[in-house]
């Protein structure tokens, strides 16, 4: 008879990312424990065919020990975004994590997550990356639609390269939006597409003013120089490319083997419809 298949533990987000994952820990004969965080991860999650579901709050890290340990699982991954400011607003810890949280020498999401990582492997739960299932879904080096970006994209891109690889040393900027080599907005806490949608509200409050701007925005999204592929993976989809077109936006620059493209083939099939050039770099 053959042996009890390996389990991988699932810390589920929000978005299309834990499903991509799920499948392909279950394509690769994996039995998945799936712990959803109830603030964020959809629930489809329950009909997708995962060994079993596990409902937690954001603040239930003592909780999510107990489920996975009683599961007998010793690796997981994270999968899907938490909001930043979700993290340090609506966020009720229990008593372990409201430790974890009075340790922290900086209050960005690095730093929580990465204590909440230690956290699990001291209890023999150890978080791999959350990439290493969906190796096809990191961009390929290159332009990845039929229209190359122009002269004009390619110097915002630099620059925008550049301000982001700046900023990134303080756990902001993964995302910047750039017109005629000038900054319209840098990612915070927000998230990426609604760094997009400022960027274009900013840009339409200048069409009624003398601007010298091109209304043609470029968005540069970056891993940081240091990114734990654990958590916090750069991902881009279909609803990025939307984002971009209501904003205005006509170039998306990526990091090549450091970004998902969570949509794959559709996302590439958007921006083209669109003619928004895509980079990875």
């Amino acid at each position: 008879m053959p042996g009890p298949k390996e389990k991988l533990g699932l810390i589920a987000g929000n978005g299309k990312f834990p499903f991509l994952v799920l499948d392909a820990a279950r394509a690769q004969g994996l039995e998945v424990i799936v712990a959803a965080i109830k603030e964020e991860a959809f629930p489809e999650i329950e009909s997708r065919g995962a060994t079993s579901v596990h409902w937690l709050s954001l603040g239930d890290l003592s909780k999510l020990i107990e489920t996975f340990q009683r599961e007998d699982v010793h690796r997981a991954v994270m999968a899907g975004q938490v909001k930043h400011k979700q993290i340090f607003s609506s966020i009720k810890p229990d008593w372990r994590l409201a430790k974890v949280l009075l340790s922290l020498g900086t209050r960005n999401t690095d730093s929580l997550l990465g204590a909440v990582a230690k956290v699990l492997s001291d209890e023999g739960i150890m978080l791999e990356n959350s990439t290493a299932l969906l190796e096809p879904l990191l961009a390929r080096p290159g332009t990845l639609t039929k229209r190359a970006p122009s002269d004009q994209e390619k110097k915002n891109i630099d620059y925008g390269r550049a301000v982001a690889h700046h900023l990134a040393q303080y756990d902001i900027g993964q995302t910047v939006v750039v017109a005629e080599t000038a900054c319209v907005a840098v990612e915070a806490m927000e998230g990426t597409d609604a760094t997009i949608e400022r960027a274009g509200q900013i840009m339409a409050s200048l069409e009624s003013e003398a601007s010298t701007l091109s209304r043609d925005l470029t968005v540069v999204k970056i891993a940081k120089p240091n990114q734990d592929m654990r958590f916090d993976v750069p991902v881009v989809g279909v609803k990025t490319i939307e984002v971009m077109r209501q904003a205005g936006a006509t170039c998306l620059a990526v990091d090549a083997g450091r970004c998902l493209l969570l949509d794959g083939a559709a996302m590439i099939h958007a921006a083209d419809d669109n003619e928004i050039a895509v980079l990875a770099d």
